[in-house]
């Protein structure tokens, strides 16, 4: 039996929690947020958009059907750090290849467990997402220290990190997309996949040139981390990618960088949205749809040519854009739902449609 490591979460406004640490034992230092999915922890876990945050667990038992290799949204974990009140240390199911605990070791990720996880996400409610620190060096850790840490993190360049290198093909016999990867969920690429598209994935800094070179149906922007300001070139592409004329769809971060190139803009919330429960309401007809998110940026200021299509029940933030001329439109949140619900998978189907129209008429 491993013998217990205590830690603590230090806040930057002094809220500390004392637990116990597990997975990979290092300092860690990122952005606090809470995540309110009831499952899918290991795709929560391999979402590239958590790179370079501490991510809080608000369902209390973490771990119960441990992780497999087929449920991986990436090539690795980018967060900095893992927070759960109870950790499983037997899962049972079938499909299990080995414990959460032993997952975060092999992936180098700090795990602390322990804390009261409702009292936590509490005090990031109330006052907002801010700086953590994991550490199993709480006792010696001074506050100037303390101070210098938090100074340097940053998460600047979180796309970079998650970005792939160089760019592959996945076949299909359909629609052709042009896949730019600023942090792309593989739950995303399957779902188009399935649905006959060839998908050509570029990496994040690509320019437009090279991606138009390969004659894309349509061009594709995926979720990812971080705030979309600071790939600005990214936002400069885009806008190239829209001139072409060519069909465009946007999910998470993509439906930012579409929005910014428009010339609307984005703003930080609060604390996020990160969990598989949240209501959005379609503005034409009305109707309500339960929504994976997870993002701290939201998209405002709309120009004149741009329009929302959908907007959040419980905060009224933009949810989704188009374009009032152009065949451009995205969303926030990610119809694919890897984890969550399937409500808004028909948006995949519309894009596809719309793809192939303009393919006709071109």
């Amino acid at each position: 039996m491993e013998k217990t490591v205590k830690a603590e979460l230090i806040l930057e406004n002094g809220v500390r929690f004392k637990g116990s640490a597990f997975g990979y034992i290092k300092e860690t230092v990122g952005e606090v947020v809470f995540t309110t999915g009831m499952t899918g922890y290991q795709e929560t876990l391999t979402d590239p958009s958590f790179a370079g945050q501490i991510v809080t667990m608000t369902y209390p038992l973490i771990g119960n059907y441990g992780i497999n290799l087929e449920d991986m949204e990436s090539r690795k974990p980018f967060l900095k750090g893992f927070i759960v009140r109870e950790k499983c240390n037997v899962p049972n199911n079938w499909r299990c290849e080995m414990e959460l605990d032993g997952f975060l070791k092999q992936n180098h990720i700090m795990g602390l467990e322990g804390i009261d996880t409702r009292a936590l996400t509490r005090v990031l409610r109330d006052n907002g997402t801010m700086r953590g620190i994991i550490t199993t060096r709480f006792e010696d850790l001074t506050a100037s220290q303390i101070k210098q840490k938090f100074d340097t993190y940053t998460n600047e360049f979180a796309v970079k990190e998650v970005t792939i290198d160089e760019k592959y093909v996945i076949n299909g016999s359909g629609t052709h997309l042009a896949v730019l990867d600023c942090g792309i969920k593989k739950g995303i690429l399957r779902d188009l996949n399935k649905r006959g598209c060839k998908l050509t994935v570029f990496p994040a800094f690509t320019s437009a040139d090279e991606i138009l070179s390969v004659e894309p149906d349509a061009i594709f922007l995926g979720n990812g981390p971080g705030d979309p300001k600071d790939i600005p070139t990214v936002i400069e592409t885009v806008k190239q990618l829209i001139e072409s004329g060519k069909p465009v769809l946007g999910i998470c971060l993509g439906h930012q960088l579409i929005s910014l190139a428009l010339g609307c803009n984005t703003k930080r919330l609060k604390f996020g949205h990160h969990g598989g429960n949240h209501p959005v309401r379609d503005c034409q007809t009305g109707r309500v749809y339960i929504t994976s998110q997870n993002h701290n940026f939201v998209v405002c200021d709309l120009t004149d040519d741009v329009e929302p299509t959908f907007v959040n029940v419980n905060d009224g933030s933009i949810e989704g854009i188009r374009h009032k001329t152009q065949p451009i439109s995205s969303v926030q949140f990610h119809p694919e739902a890897s984890p969550g619900p399937l409500d808004t998978q028909v948006l995949f189907d519309r894009f596809l449609k719309i793809a192939e129209e303009a393919k006709k008429n071109a």
